[in-house]
């Protein structure tokens, strides 16, 4: 007799858009874009904040960060996505299923710290200037960085393996493109509502927590820009803070609208395009968010051209 916890499956079938037969063309078209885009703004950016001495501040070394975990969760979901959409090949195997709900919830968590870790950066930077090159040291913002990680490394082994230990023995299609937590439990044969619980205290925690941390760093800052005296030094404040906000209300708005809702008000439909915002459209927005509006993004790839042009020449 089989262990209860030993599944009875091999694979799964994303079922994807398998139901827009129509749409698979210009869905492949459209993934691809965003895709390659996230790939090259992410890579881009990842460059920079590395080869360019300016950019060795507080600030971009969590963009860096940023932009790496961004260039691997878009892998994660969107190469296995255009497979499926190009191929017609919607199985995924058991413990390639575990892995990719296991990166997608490592990343998605690291994403929400290391948000946090920018906002109170963004504090220091406006509050308490004086004390900045003092609190943000090298060594406090790795400290952060790495907690980040940390966090997200253990929920996404922790959950992935608490759920891949559940018994599956009936039905295997997930109605997703990827192996997002719900439909994945909706498949196993055990009950699921402890699982259900704390999938919800645990977004609470690491979601919820760390997006009111941002709103309130971010009341301290605007009260402190409002406060002064020249509107130049507003303007450029309200500038360095602008692009971390945008992303910040990107990531979490399309996180809270997807999974913080009544399930009676979300039909699959919804959730599998507004998956799409969060795996697809919004890694190749962050480079762009970060990079349209910033001199100092800017002032690095114009060297960094005009050196490679230095090089070619001679």
């Amino acid at each position: 007799m089989k262990n209860e916890n030993q599944s009875c499956l091999t694979e799964f079938v994303l079922l994807g858009f398998s139901d827009f037969q129509s749409l698979q063309e210009f869905l492949f078209c459209l993934v691809l874009f965003f895709f390659f885009m996230a790939l090259v703004g992410n890579s881009l950016v990842l460059i920079l904040t590395i080869a360019s001495p300016r950019l060795h501040t507080p600030m971009y070394f969590f963009v860096s960060h940023l932009s790496f975990l961004e260039i691997n969760y878009t892998s994660t979901i969107n190469l296995k996505l255009l497979v499926n959409l190009l191929t017609k090949n919607q199985t995924i195997s058991f413990w390639g299923c575990g892995c990719q709900l296991c990166f997608f919830i490592l990343f998605g968590i690291t994403e929400c710290f290391l948000l946090c870790a920018m906002a109170y950066d963004r504090y220091v930077a406006i509050c308490k200037p004086l004390q900045y090159p003092y609190i943000m040291n090298y060594r406090i913002c790795a400290k952060l960085a790495a907690a980040s990680w940390t966090i997200g490394t253990s929920l996404g082994l922790g959950h992935s393996v608490s759920i891949f230990t559940l018994p599956f023995c009936g039905l295997n299609k997930i109605s997703h493109f990827f192996c997002d937590l719900m439909p994945v439990l909706k498949l196993t044969s055990a009950n699921t509502h402890k699982n259900e619980v704390a999938n919800a205290i645990l977004t609470v925690i690491f979601v919820l927590i760390p997006l009111v941390f941002i709103l309130f760093s971010y009341i301290f800052i605007i009260s402190t820009i409002l406060m002064m005296p020249a509107a130049k030094n507003r303007r450029k404040a309200f500038s360095t803070c602008s692009s971390h906000l945008t992303v910040v209300f990107i990531f979490f708005g399309t996180v809270m609208v997807t999974y913080i809702h009544p399930n009676s008000s979300s039909s699959e439909d919804d959730n599998r395009f507004l998956a799409l915002l969060y795996t697809v459209v919004t890694p190749s927005l962050n480079p762009i968010i970060y990079s349209l509006r910033n001199e100092e993004i800017k002032a690095a790839f114009k060297k960094l051209v005009a050196n490679k042009h230095v090089v070619f020449k001679d």
